[in-house]
């Protein structure tokens, strides 16, 4: 599967998600990191929309395309100002946000 087809597959997917909340993207602030890798682990993927972090973030490698890296990224939660996520980006895309993989 493409990297293209596989985004395309995700952002389907992320429509049809039941909670409206989740498809126009969650906020992490306000989940606790441990509740938000839970999410994140339950559902497979979700769309973050924080103002540090607009992108879906994944719960294992295999939601990766080819030419993607999968990295280890922060977003700020309740309890945490720095909650480790996965994440699924070209080398050109990751820009500053750096990580390292897992």
């Amino acid at each position: 599967m493409s990297v293209s087809t596989k985004r395309a597959a995700l952002i389907v997917g992320a429509m049809t998600i039941s909670s409206s909340a989740l498809a126009a993207g969650i906020d992490s602030h306000t989940y606790t990191c441990a509740g938000l890798r839970e999410l994140v682990t339950a559902k497979g993927f979700i769309f973050i929309n924080n103002s540090n972090f607009s992108d879906f973030v994944v719960a294992d490698a295999s939601l990766c395309g080819s030419g993607e890296q999968f990295v280890l990224l922060s977003v700020p939660t309740t309890d945490r100002a720095q909650c480790p996520v996965n994440y699924c980006g070209s080398s050109r895309s990751m820009g500053g946000m750096g990580g390292g993989g897992m």
